[in-house]
C-alpha cells in the first residue's frame, strides 16, 4: 500500500510524494540517472551504495523484476525517486513487482515527484545529501537534519564494505548462450563492488575467473600465477583505498596485465601516481558519448561514477586513450611501460549500449600474450 513520503535535502528543500517499497527512512547522496531502461540492473549495482537514485525516465516498474538481470544479489541503492511508478508490471520474464523487490530488500522509494526539477537542482548545485522517508517514520524537520548530518561520499571507503567475504570462481558466460572462452587463462578479479555482467564477459573472453576480496594481498594472488588482474567497479571515494593502491603498484612492477573499470580505473591511476577528484554531479546514464583519442571513433557508453581521474596529474608514462564528449573529463588510460589499461565507463553495458565491449577483447589478447612468456 502507498504511504505519504518526503524527500528532504541538506539545503532545506523538501519534496512530498507517494511512498512505496519499505515504509522507513534512509539517507544518502542523491544522483540522477538518465537511462531509459535497466532499472533492475541499476538498483542492484554495488556502485550505488550510500546513494539515492533519481530516474529521469518518467515510468519505472513497467517490466517488473526477473531472475536474470540483477547485477548482484541485493539492492545496494539507499532509495529510489521516480515520477510515475507502475504497480502492475507486464512482461513475460517478470517474477515479481518492483515494489515486492524493494520490500524484500528493505528499500524505500518515492513517486509523484517532479524528477525534472530535481535533476535541474542537482545540475545547478551538484550532488546533494538527502533523506528519503515515510512521514510515519521521520518528521520533515528531522529528515532535513538527517540529510545535513550525512557525512557524504568524499573520503568514504565503501569498496571494502561491498566486497565478497570469500573468494569464488565464476563459471557463467553471457546469457542466453552462456558461452565461455574455449581458452582458459587464470584471471583474478578484485571485487570492489563487481557487477555480474562484468564476470560474464570476463568468462567469455578468458575462460577462468577467480573473484577475491578487495583486501587480498599481492603476495596471496601472485602464488596463484594469474595471467591477468581485473580491477572492478565499486562505490565511494578511491583515495582512501590504500590497501588496493598498494597491491596494484606491486602488480604494475611485476608486469602482470591489468584491466580496470570505473573505480578500478581510478585506483589504477592512483597507483600510477595520478590524482582523483569529486565531480559536481557525476556521470550516471547509458547515453554518454566517449571518444577514442587515437582513432577519433566515438562510442555511446554506459556511465556511473561520481569521482574522476584528474587528467592534468597523469605522469609521462600514462597516456590518455579516451575522453568524455560531454565535459572532456578523462575516460581511459594506458600505461606505456607495463601492460595495464583502464576505462572510466562501463563497457559491460548493463544496462546500456555494447559498443565498447571491445575492451574485453583487448584484455584477453594481453592475457594471452602474457601466458606465452
Amino acid at each position: 500500500m502507498p504511504f505519504k513520503a518526503i524527500l528532504a535535502f541538506e539545503d532545506g528543500s523538501v519534496f512530498h510524494g507517494k511512498g512505496f517499497g519499505k515504509e522507513m527512512f534512509n539517507v544518502g547522496e542523491l544522483v540522477f540517472n538518465t537511462s531509459m531502461t535497466g532499472y533492475q540492473e541499476i538498483i542492484t549495482d554495488p556502485s550505488y551504495k550510500k546513494q539515492i537514485i533519481t530516474f529521469t525516465h518518467p515510468h519505472i516498474g513497467n517490466t517488473g523484476i526477473n531472475a536474470e538481470d540483477s547485477e548482484s544479489k541485493i539492492i545496494h541503492a539507499s532509495g529510489i525517486v521516480v515520477k510515475k511508478f507502475c504497480e502492475k508490471p507486464s512482461n513475460w520474464r517478470s517474477t515479481q513487482s518492483l515494489e515486492e523487490f524493494l520490500i524484500k530488500n528493505k528499500v524505500i522509494a518515492i513517486s509523484e515527484i517532479d524528477t525534472r526539477e530535481i535533476t535541474s537542482l542537482l545540475r545547478e548545485k551538484g550532488a546533494m545529501n538527502c533523506c528519503i522517508g515515510a512521514i510515519s517514520s521521520i518528521s520533515e524537520k528531522n529528515a532535513i537534519k538527517a540529510a545535513k548530518e550525512f557525512e557524504g561520499l568524499k573520503g568514504m571507503d565503501l569498496a571494502k564494505v561491498v566486497s565478497t567475504e570469500k573468494e569464488y570462481e565464476w563459471k557463467q558466460g553471457t546469457w542466453p548462450q552462456n558461452q565461455k572462452s574455449e581458452k582458459s587463462y587464470p584471471v583474478v578479479a578484485y571485487d570492489y563492488g563487481i557487477k555480474e555482467n562484468i564476470l560474464r564477459l570476463l568468462s567469455d573472453h578468458v575462460g577462468k575467473v577467480k573473484v577475491v576480496n578487495a583486501k587480498t594481498s599481492f603476495e596471496e594472488i601472485i602464488k596463484l600465477k594469474p595471467k591477468g588482474i581485473f580491477l572492478s567497479n565499486g562505490p565511494g571515494d578511491p583515495e582512501p583505498c590504500n590497501y588496493a593502491i598498494k597491491n596494484i603498484k606491486k602488480f604494475l612492477n611485476a608486469q602482470v596485465p591489468i584491466f580496470g573499470i570505473c573505480l578500478g580505473h581510478q585506483l589504477l591511476a592512483l597507483a600510477g601516481g595520478a590524482k582523483t577528484y569529486k565531480m559536481k554531479f557525476g556521470h550516471h546514464g547509458a547515453n554518454h558519448p566517449v571518444q577514442n583519442i587515437s582513432s577519433k571513433d566515438v562510442f555511446i557508453t554506459s556511465q556511473n561514477h561520481g569521482f574522476a581521474v584528474d587528467i592534468d596529474t597523469l605522469p609521462p608514462n600514462i597516456k590518455v586513450t579516451h575522453k568524455s564528449l560531454f565535459d572532456k573529463s578523462l575516460q581511459g588510460i594506458e600505461f606505456e611501460d607495463t601492460p595495464a589499461f583502464s576505462f572510466q565507463g562501463h563497457p559491460e553495458a548493463s544496462p546500456g549500449p555494447q559498443e565498447i565491449q571491445v575492451l574485453f577483447k583487448k584484455f584477453s589478447l594481453m592475457v594471452e600474450d602474457y601466458a606465452k612468456t
